[in-house]
């Protein structure tokens, strides 16, 4: 998945099992596409996270900057709703490799 975003929020860093840093953040895309012919607004915030090497890349980025953010989306532990685990981040400074 390839999500052009702005980092909404950004969370603790926290470790996994593993012992690897982890970042939970929150991304808002919006847009216009063609839908049937006809000009669609889409809007939508959606819980993300990011593990490894790019957690200080995302803290780098700060709270109101836009990005392209690659990754795969998931289902959240308890089964409700879904998450977008980023991989690659290219914005207007260095990008992590996906």
């Amino acid at each position: 998945m390839v999500l052009q975003a702005q980092l909404l929020e950004v969370g603790l860093v926290r470790y996994t099992p593993a012992g690897l840093m982890a970042l939970d953040c929150s991304l808002k895309h919006e847009s216009q596409v063609q839908e049937a012919g006809r000009p669609r607004k889409v809007s939508m915030e959606i819980k993300a996270v990011v593990i490894g090497d790019g957690v200080k890349r995302l803290q780098s980025l700060g709270v109101g900057a836009m990005a392209l953010f690659t990754g795969f989306l998931t289902t959240q532990r308890n089964g409700r709703g879904v998450i977008f685990h980023i991989t690659g981040i290219e914005g207007s400074s260095n990008s992590i490799a996906s």
